[in-house]
């Protein structure tokens, strides 16, 4: 099992991610549904820290904790742009480059 032809580039994760829901049946699911699954893990790494849990555990063989459900974060996202044809990694440099020229603070935020 595994794509080790893949590597763990965001491409690499994409295309793993997306030849295990093509063996695992979950292809062809609406983006909407996507995107609702993208929030659910998020809610569940918040999940894990309320509860005061350890950031990275195994439970029965299962991945647990936060690092855990980020990484679900991760690989549902990558799924998403392989399926749906989305250029991540190009819209990742194009953000990280237009944020390194934002001023300090910008908008008046917080945080």
């Amino acid at each position: 099992m595994g794509y080790p032809q893949y590597g763990l580039t965001l491409e690499g994760i994409a295309g793993r991610a997306f030849e295990t829901n093509r063996e695992k049946g979950f292809l062809g699911t609406r983006p909407e549904t996507h995107m609702a699954l993208i929030h659910s893990e998020v809610s569940e790494a918040f999940e894990e820290i309320r509860a005061g849990k350890p950031n990275f555990y195994t439970q029965d063989g299962k991945p647990e904790g936060q690092a855990a459900e980020l990484a679900d974060v991760v690989i549902r996202i990558c799924s998403y742009c392989k399926e749906y044809g989305v250029p991540l990694e190009e819209a990742i440099e194009a953000k990280l480059t237009y944020n390194e020229t934002r001023p300090f603070r910008h908008g008046g935020k917080k945080y």
